[in-house]
């Protein structure tokens, strides 16, 4: 069971790359649980960032396309530097997150004081990503399970809950895809305590056409090999 209250104490950080026809639902539909959210434009051509902010976020801007790890780093950063928020949640701008699987993660990281809360699609049957992608993430999973000695059931979701000391910790520098296996490698060297939860990746015509393919997965274990 999950509160109704704001959840003031956690920022959300989504990295933003020429996501103008949906950020602005996004931020709206995240804010009526989390109203400190902090998107990264990371270079992006279009509205993008006008549209977060006028939906209430707080944009970040890097000049120049640097990656979806770098634009986690800075917001991360900016959390950590400018705001006393105690938890920062990962958060995509396609609208294939869950602000309910957010707010049930918060809730129990602060219920079982733990530190980490990692999104798990495989953990119940919500999820519908087809069988190559799923054999493909899966085959990442245990690559990731392998070099870092986490024991995940998927380890590229961007939905994460990091409360502050973990989030201290982090240095990612891998900018592309494989800034999703660097983070957990990190996280995990923390020694804090972690959890996984089951939550609903919604993939859509527009997610899909975003960087959610086949192809997509592909390259997260080209990046793996090639880190």
């Amino acid at each position: 069971m999950t509160s109704s209250a704001l959840l003031s104490d956690a920022w959300l950080v989504i990295p933003l790359y020429n996501e103008g026809p949906v950020i602005a639902d996004v931020v709206e539909q995240a804010r009526e649980r989390f109203p400190n959210i902090v998107c990264v434009d990371d270079g992006s051509s279009d509205d993008s960032a006008d549209r977060a902010m006028q939906a209430g976020a707080v944009v970040v801007n890097h000049p120049i396309n640097l990656g979806q790890g770098a634009a986690l780093q800075t917001g991360i950063r900016y959390v950590l530097e400018q705001t006393e928020g105690e938890y920062v949640v990962t958060f995509d701008a396609d609208g294939q997150h869950q602000v309910m699987d957010a707010q049930a993660m918060v809730d129990l990281a602060k219920r079982d004081d733990v530190a980490i809360v990692f999104g798990s699609r495989f953990l119940d049957d919500r999820t519908k990503p087809g069988l190559m992608k799923r054999i493909v993430l899966k085959v990442a999973v245990a690559m990731t399970n392998r070099s870092t000695g986490l024991r995940l059931t998927d380890a590229h979701n961007g939905l994460r809950v990091i409360r502050r000391d973990a989030a201290a910790q982090l240095r990612l520098v891998q900018n592309r895809m494989a800034h999703a296996s660097e983070i957990v490698e990190q996280l995990g060297k923390t020694g804090l305590p972690w959890r996984e939860y089951p939550v609903h990746v919604l993939y859509t015509d527009y997610s899909r056409a975003k960087g959610q393919s086949l192809l997509n997965s592909v390259n997260i274990l080209v990046d793996l090999l090639f880190k």
